[in-house]
């Protein structure tokens, strides 16, 4: 498992999501965000150890849950999309 800090755009590092690829953590940090499908919002993950930045382009939408959901999930959920824009490195 790789850990990835998530960063402002100002720079300062705070939270920190695990996952094996960064597309995984990015995932677990866009279903803590506001960003809808119409104005996604821009996730920026430096992983620990490195210079690079992976920067994401994520959102989330509210969707109905799968038929063979157990008798804890609500009938609706938020399922949380990304897309990998570039990677930046920092000097």
């Amino acid at each position: 498992m790789r850990n990835f800090v998530l960063r402002d755009g100002n720079g300062n590092e705070h939270g920190v999501f695990t996952g094996k690829q960064p597309c995984q953590a990015a995932l677990k940090a866009a279903n803590r965000g506001e960003g809808t499908e119409s104005k996604p919002e821009i996730i920026r993950l430096r992983e620990r150890g490195t210079k690079k930045i992976h920067i994401f382009k994520a959102w989330k939408k509210v969707v109905k849950a799968p038929e063979t959901r157990p008798g804890w999930m609500p009938e609706k959920i938020r399922k949380p999309s990304v897309k990998k824009e570039k990677i930046e490195m920092i000097e």
